[in-house]
């Protein structure tokens, strides 16, 4: 079986994409990062290094600090697949982030992304 394609890009490669998205809806890179370590556990330092060594998604999920047990609380549909019912667990983690980056940028209270 191939991986999807995906697994094997560069996070750094998309990142940009993700602030970008965020600074168009009037949000800040920091909120991106704070989205960012609340659903792995990267602190700005381990976020910047794994930029800097252009680590693809498999890698950046595996190698994740402390992957934050509330994810599972995320549900909805992103990219039109219901997030909650994606059987690929990278998929999944994937589709969280988008799924976060997605609430924070359509005007979701913070708080609320961070199901806090």
């Amino acid at each position: 079986m191939t991986k999807h394609r995906i697994y094997t890009m560069s996070f750094a490669s998309v990142y940009p994409h993700y602030v970008t998205k965020a600074e168009r809806k009037g949000h800040s890179r920091a909120e991106v990062d704070k989205i960012i370590e609340w659903l792995t556990g990267y602190s700005a330092g381990q976020l910047q290094r794994v930029l800097d060594e252009e680590v693809d998604f498999e890698t950046f999920f595996a190698q994740a600090p402390a992957m934050n047990p509330s994810r599972s609380l995320i549900t909805g549909v992103i990219c039109g697949v219901r997030v909650e019912e994606i059987e690929e667990p990278l998929m999944r983690e994937i589709r969280y982030l988008d799924k976060l980056i997605d609430e924070m940028a359509r005007g979701k209270a913070m708080e609320k992304v961070l199901r806090g």
